[in-house]
């Protein structure tokens, strides 16, 4: 990934103070609760439901595991419905080619469809230092572009912003990039997006070049597949004379057949609705219909990288629906910036660390951002295990070792301040594989129980700050069962 958000301090610091905006905890709750509320109801309309999920996890593995060929095959298909392919190792390479293609066509502006590869790579800014103004028209971008904000959600960008603030932003900010917000504009939410309707409609119709990503890519037939509610994607991607389409390359799906399971699964999962209203699929260039000239740009950017660790690649099953945000405790309190990438919430602490590596004190804190409470994994629709890969990544930032980067097997040195978690982990593996010293230490800890502090001291203090120590029993659970003979005698 292009990094992490300049000076963004490491999870914990950056939440502490999300914990204490009253005004974004009040939105994300609204929002968050509303969103999971009626997600709900439209999974439960669905019989078949565990059957799609399972189908869907199935596909995305065996599409993992044989990436290579269907890449080729993609490549291969988009090429003869007359669109160009070009491979980018990483964001900068990504951002070269975009910027190249752009400017071949004379163009100093761009209108762009919602797109986290963008996002991940820094587009926008490497387009701005080149002289290209890239415009946001998805109406949640759009906002966090004027506020200059950052994103903090997948599917909701903006969800962190209440209707007057987004009043105030376009009041504001609106005549610097284009049409001006309505005289007496208020922040009834009609009002709102009137006011956005307006003033990106003379872009669409203006731009040459629209810049997009893709929610999936079909390998048997080089279609490429947007989902979305507002019908800016369709303006972008068929009134520009050139596309550039900007997908990381786990997007891939072997068939038409495989698509149909997704397309069932992410509206559901992400909106809430049975089906998106707006479903935009493209194969190639067409004469007379949409733009004259196809690029499409497969993005790396570390997920072979990802691939390579047997445990963490099931993040590339990830279809950026946000169930996993809207039901984790520790999003609803801290937010999405905290994370410190364009990738918040469960998914992201598992993926951006993967993506950039865990040498930042961001990416090494991402892995404990969590709860391990598993509501993440029970709603997702692809069966990301998103608590288990956070447990290997915890292992991985604590005690280091081998792991792939840019392709080549290196050692992960230990990252700094886990010295008394490494100990801890020692200590416990020492007294597990000594029976005797366990159950010499179990009678122990029981018989001096009374002595025991209610909090922990030291680097402990974190932990019972916001927990009560748990009682340690009158006798161990080994002695109580040879006492009792398994219980029985202690019921008669």
């Amino acid at each position: 990934m292009s990094g992490t958000y300049l000076g963004m301090p490491a999870f914990p610091a950056a939440a502490r103070e999300a914990v204490g905006d009253e005004t974004l905890r009040g939105n994300l709750r609204h929002a968050t609760r509303t969103i999971r509320a009626k997600r709900a109801r439209a999974v439960a309309e669905v019989s078949d439901w565990a059957e799609l999920r399972e189908a869907g996890k199935r596909i995305k593995d065996h599409t993992l595991r044989r990436l290579d060929r269907y890449l080729v095959q993609l490549e291969e298909s988009v090429t003869a419905a007359g669109g160009v392919v070009h491979w980018a190792a990483d964001a900068d390479e990504a951002n070269r080619i975009v910027v190249e293609l752009v400017a071949a066509t004379g163009e100093s502006e761009v209108v762009k469809v919602k797109s986290m590869a963008t996002q991940e790579i820094g587009l926008n800014e490497a387009l701005e230092a080149a002289g290209i103004r890239a415009y946001e028209t998805d109406l949640a971008e759009l906002i966090v572009q004027l506020g200059e904000d950052r994103p903090s959600h997948i599917l909701v960008p903006a969800i962190h912003r209440n209707r007057t603030e987004i009043r105030d932003i376009f009041v504001r900010e609106m005549g610097r990039w284009g049409r001006p917000a309505p005289e007496g504009l208020t922040d009834t939410p009609a009002e709102l997006a009137e006011a956005a309707r307006l003033h990106l409609r003379e872009k669409f119709l203006r731009a040459k070049v629209g810049v997009s990503g893709a929610n999936f890519m079909v390998a048997d037939t080089g279609t490429l597949v947007v989902v979305e509610s507002e019908g800016n994607g369709r303006m972008c991607l068929t009134l520009p004379d050139t596309l550039i389409s900007v997908v990381g390359i786990e997007k891939v799906v072997p068939t038409w057949q495989d698509l149909e399971v997704f397309l069932q699964t992410l509206p559901r999962s992400s909106t809430a609705e049975r089906m998106n209203p707006y479903t935009s699929t493209w194969t190639g260039t067409s004469d007379g219909d949409g733009p004259r000239v196809f690029h499409l740009v497969l993005l790396d950017n570390g997920r072979t990288d990802t691939l390579a660790d047997e445990v963490g690649r099931q993040a590339l099953r990830c279809i950026r629906c946000s169930a996993c945000l809207n039901v984790c405790p520790v999003y609803e309190r801290a937010g999405g910036h905290a994370y410190g990438s364009v990738y918040p919430g469960p998914i992201g602490a598992i993926l951006s660390p993967q993506l950039r590596g865990t040498a930042s004190a961001v990416d090494a804190s991402l892995p404990y951002a969590s709860s391990l409470c598993g509501a993440c994994y029970d709603v997702c629709p692809v069966a990301i295990d998103i608590p288990e890969v956070l447990v290997h990544l915890r292992e991985r930032v604590a005690e280091g070792g081998p792991v792939t980067r840019a392709g080549n097997r290196v050692l992960l040195r230990p990252a700094k301040g886990h010295a008394a978690e490494r100990a801890a982990m020692r200590a416990a593996r020492w007294a597990l594989a000594r029976p005797g010293a366990l159950r010499a230490g179990q009678r122990l800890a029981s018989a001096t129980r009374r002595l025991h502090p209610r909090s922990l001291p030291g680097p402990g203090r974190a932990w019972s700050a916001s927990r009560e120590l748990p009682a340690v029993p009158a006798e161990p659970f080994r002695d109580w069962w040879q006492r009792t003979n398994g219980g029985k005698d202690e019921a008669e």
